[in-house]
């Protein structure tokens, strides 16, 4: 096994793992990253999403070398302390209940404020459409991206 290099979260990781490892398991089991969560395992469900160079991907269906020499950012790395203005309108609108779907549906949203600060709930509904939630809050998830992208901010 050739030994790969991936920036997590700001910081270079080396590891020998098999190339086509999906990088979730490399998140969680090699780095000790839980907060990205599996789910299905077919990337169908968005609860096991980070960013790839920026962009949202399911790491899941994504093998580990396809990440190599990428910047990787999971819900540990979008922000110190919980302050990303996603994170504190989430908080703000009360989004999670079980909380499982939550990393993956922050994740999303940041991808999405990243390169549109002013959705409508069409873009919001494109862009989230794939991230389920058992437990329904997608009317308090929409709610929370809109309060993200004016400003966020608490109750």
């Amino acid at each position: 096994m050739p030994e790969l290099t991936l920036n997590v979260n700001g910081q270079d990781r080396k590891f020998d793992v098999p190339a086509d490892t999906p990088l979730l398991w490399v998140l969680r089991d090699t780095l000790t990253l839980t907060g990205t969560k599996y789910g299905c395992g077919a990337g169908l469900c968005g609860a096991c999403t980070v960013h790839l160079d920026g962009n949202a991907v399911r790491s899941c269906v994504t093998p580990v070398s396809a990440a190599a020499g990428k910047n990787v950012v999971t819900i540990e790395g979008l922000s110190g302390g919980n302050s990303h203005p996603l994170q504190v309108a989430w908080i703000a609108e009360d989004v999670p209940q079980c909380g499982y779907c939550q990393s993956g549906q922050i994740m999303t949203a940041a991808a999405l404020l990243a390169k549109n600060p002013n959705p409508s709930d069409e873009d919001i509904t494109n862009a989230m459409t794939g991230n389920l939630c058992r437990c329904g809050t997608y009317n308090r998830i929409r709610k929370a991206i809109h309060r993200a992208a004016n400003g966020g901010g608490a109750k």
